[in-house]
């Protein structure tokens, strides 16, 4: 699989000066965190989830997360559990006819996760691993504890996405604590933790609180706060970090707005797409470019969805520009490893090597997964190239 796969090559070489680079499930779990993009989340009791999976790779998603814990009500559990094998046991038959994205599980408990895993037999390899919701120390030791199991039992590499979520996170007399403990358990098992995702409605939940369409989590100070925390103690480029991921954009389309929209006009009318411009505040896609452009100046890379329509905004904003792939290269250049300044190839910007690397090597691992547009490419061309005809 690759982002934006699923358009001609035609096409992808009129917009890329460097194309997405192939991965598979196997991949390097460096690659894949960089490359999780726009996870699109879907109830596990859905029916024709089989081919709903199928339909979605072939729009551009290339990880997905089959949940089984708050999209559905209690006493359906069990009813999705068996829905995820048959449905598992469906694509299995269609492996190699069609392309498949990453596919995790979210679940409850801990005892879920050998469970279904002895349950899906032999279409566990097309299993990446599981989501874990709230996770603390003292809850997600357990689940890290079966995953391990899990793993060994059925041979299969599995990745966890612990769901950072919990009101210990974000009241202010515990967060340290709890990030501290948080810390000590996903590094214990650094080898098996994808990224870390962020559960921005349970924290608003607390406090009786939601964002609106023109609102991001960042215009929240207490969701803004945490994500800042988390990012500070949990997603640090000395080594010691893991990929964080954006929090998810809840709307599909407004009614009504307060504010003026949030997209210029300009870039629209120069790539001829005006049309695309109003279609996108019309479905509240002002409000979640500018949460996504938030999301990368906050460190966060990737996005929990759950509309379909929001896979491609992150994915083409997720796109590394020209010129900052040529910061980046002049950064990481062999003959400026003593450091020093100096001027940027478009000639606006200071780069100064030894604070600018780990920007650059983030950077040039985001252009690996999600490619570099040509030096005439921008987001709108992205958008528009990207959306089914």
């Amino acid at each position: 699989m690759r982002h934006f796969g699923h358009i001609a090559p035609e096409v992808r070489q009129r917009l890329f000066h460097q194309e997405p680079c192939e991965f598979s499930a196997d991949s390097p779990a460096r690659l894949l965190s960089a490359a999780l993009g726009a996870t699109l989340y879907s109830p596990a009791t859905r029916p024709r989830l089989a081919d709903d999976i199928v339909k979605q790779t072939g729009r551009g998603v290339v990880s997905m997360v089959l949940c089984l814990e708050d999209s559905i009500g209690d006493e359906d559990v069990a009813q999705g559990e068996e829905n995820l094998v048959r449905q598992f046991t469906d694509l299995a038959e269609r492996e190699g006819a069609v392309d498949l994205p990453l596919l995790f599980i979210r679940v409850r408990t801990p005892e879920q996760i050998p469970d279904l895993v002895r349950r899906l037999g032999a279409a566990v390899r097309l299993l990446s691993g599981f989501v874990l919701p709230k996770f603390t120390e003292e809850r997600g030791m357990p689940f890290l504890e079966a995953l391990a199991t899990a793993e060994a039992d059925s041979g299969r590499r599995l990745f966890a996405m612990p769901v950072l979520e919990s009101p210990q996170l974000l009241y202010r007399e515990s967060r340290v604590e709890t990030l501290e403990g948080i810390f000590r358990v996903v590094d214990k098992y650094r080898d098996r933790v994808l990224a870390l995702r962020l559960g921005v409605t349970d924290f608003c939940s607390s406090y009786g609180l939601r964002r609106a369409p023109d609102m991001t989590a960042y215009d929240v100070q207490i969701v803004a706060s945490v994500i800042a925390d988390v990012v500070n103690m949990l997603g640090r480029a000395d080594g010691t970090g893991f990929t964080v991921t954006g929090p998810v954009w809840e709307y599909f389309r407004v009614q009504e707005r307060m504010f003026k929209p949030q997209l210029r006009r300009s870039p629209f009318l120069e790539g001829q797409a005006e049309q695309l411009r109003e279609a996108l505040i019309e479905h509240s896609m002002d409000g979640l470019l500018r949460e996504i452009t938030m999301d990368h100046a906050n460190g966060l890379l990737g996005k929990t969805c759950i509309h379909p329509s929001h896979v491609l905004p992150v994915h083409a904003l997720s796109v590394v520009s020209h010129e900052e792939y040529s910061d980046a290269k002049d950064i990481l250049r062999p003959d400026r490893c003593g450091g020093g300044v100096l001027r940027s190839q478009y000639t606006n910007k200071m780069n100064e090597v030894k604070p600018h690397r780990a920007w650059a090597e983030r950077t040039l691992l985001r252009a690996e997964v999600f490619g570099v547009a040509n030096e005439d490419i921008g987001f709108v061309e992205l958008l528009a190239a990207g959306i089914p005809a």
